[in-house]
């Protein structure tokens, strides 16, 4: 049964935890991330919802990609080695995301995450973007989930140098097209300072979260 309601994110532990249990219901995370909510399953304890203290994001005013990535795209796309798409493989870049080695143990996207959020991306809410070799293998990936302007990027692969940045530039580059001007990261790695990405206060996150769901409504307002 979908969770009605989550308590107030922002009186969360101080390690983040919002509540515990519930279930992975479409409904439930879509609920989830409109409040700025999201599911970390940890082991020995019910679903775990978060919110943390210090939330990641990347800001596109303060985008800055290096020139050697911006170089490396530039080659492969002018000699057309790889391709990038969004949505064409949703259930094989999150099953990447989840087996690829990782230099800690163990994954957060169990089976029960998994099968979620391939019915969130069914439903519409959960998005991928792919990086093609020339002979049309899967080779670096990343998706996350798109809720009122909103996106929040949830997890990233690669079989080869560069293939996960691309497809985050492809994402970002998506977002840009659509007048999007921020992108939730969860968590700060030296990849996405690197870009530009800085953490912001629970309290900052959420009011900036506010402020682009209420003028995505505006906008959708106007266009009916």
């Amino acid at each position: 049964m979908p969770i009605k309601k989550f308590p107030d994110p922002r009186h969360s532990s101080p390690e983040g935890i919002v509540a515990l249990g519930g279930d992975l219901h479409p409904d439930s995370l879509l609920l989830a991330y409109r409040s700025g909510i999201f599911p970390w399953p940890m082991e020995g304890l019910p679903l775990a919802w978060f919110c943390p203290p210090e939330r990641a994001i990347l800001d596109f005013k303060d985008l800055h990609i290096p020139r050697s990535l911006a170089r490396s795209r530039k080659k492969i796309l002018s000699a057309r080695h790889w391709e990038f798409t969004k949505n064409q493989d949703f259930g094989g870049v999150i099953s990447a995301c989840a087996t690829v080695p990782r230099d800690s143990p163990g994954t957060w996207i169990t089976p029960e995450m998994h099968a979620a959020y391939l019915d969130f991306h069914r439903a519409g809410h959960a998005h991928s973007f792919e990086t093609w070799s020339a002979d049309r293998k899967l080779i670096g990936g990343i998706y996350g989930v798109e809720v009122d302007g909103v996106f929040s990027a949830e997890s990233m692969f690669y079989r080869e140098p560069y293939a996960s940045k691309f497809a985050l530039l492809t994402l970002i580059e998506d977002l840009q097209s659509r007048g999007f001007e921020w992108l939730d990261i969860q968590m700060l790695t030296p990849h996405m300072v690197a870009l530009g990405a800085k953490e912001l206060s629970r309290a900052k996150f959420l009011q900036k979260l506010k402020k682009t769901q209420e003028s995505y409504v505006r906008s959708k307002a106007s266009q009916s």
